[in-house]
């Protein structure tokens, strides 16, 4: 009977062992997944500010893109209408010039013109 009592006692002790090793790589484990978690969690934050961060910079750059763009074209539309008044500047200095230097052709071409007018509407 003293060797089972013995072996009894060997048994819960080596259970009692191998229990609190398996606790500690339980407590182990739990720790490394916290960790893990923590990383995880790091990771996907600092991400998460570098694409807001980019989307940022692409807005403003396509922002910046577009104010350049409408700069050009008034640019462009202003110098058009300066080309534009320029040249009726000139068309009626030279429509001036006609009329002073050939008065009765310019009367006998605006007669000719207005019956033109006149023709093509009665139809």
């Amino acid at each position: 009977m003293s060797t089972t009592n013995a072996e009894a006692g060997m048994r819960d002790w080596t259970d009692k062992a191998t229990r609190e090793r398996l606790e500690k790589d339980v407590a182990a484990v739990k720790s490394d997944i916290a960790a893990l978690t923590d990383q995880i969690t790091d990771a996907l934050n600092t991400f998460a500010n570098s694409t807001g961060k980019q989307a940022r910079r692409g807005y403003h750059q396509a922002r910046e893109n577009v104010d350049s763009a409408i700069d050009d074209m008034s640019e462009r539309g202003s110098a058009m209408m300066g080309a534009a008044q320029d040249a009726y500047g000139s068309i009626e200095e030279t429509l001036e010039d006609a009329i002073t230097q050939r008065p009765l052709a310019t009367v006998g071409l605006a007669l000719g013109i207005g019956f033109l007018i006149g023709a093509a509407w009665r139809r």
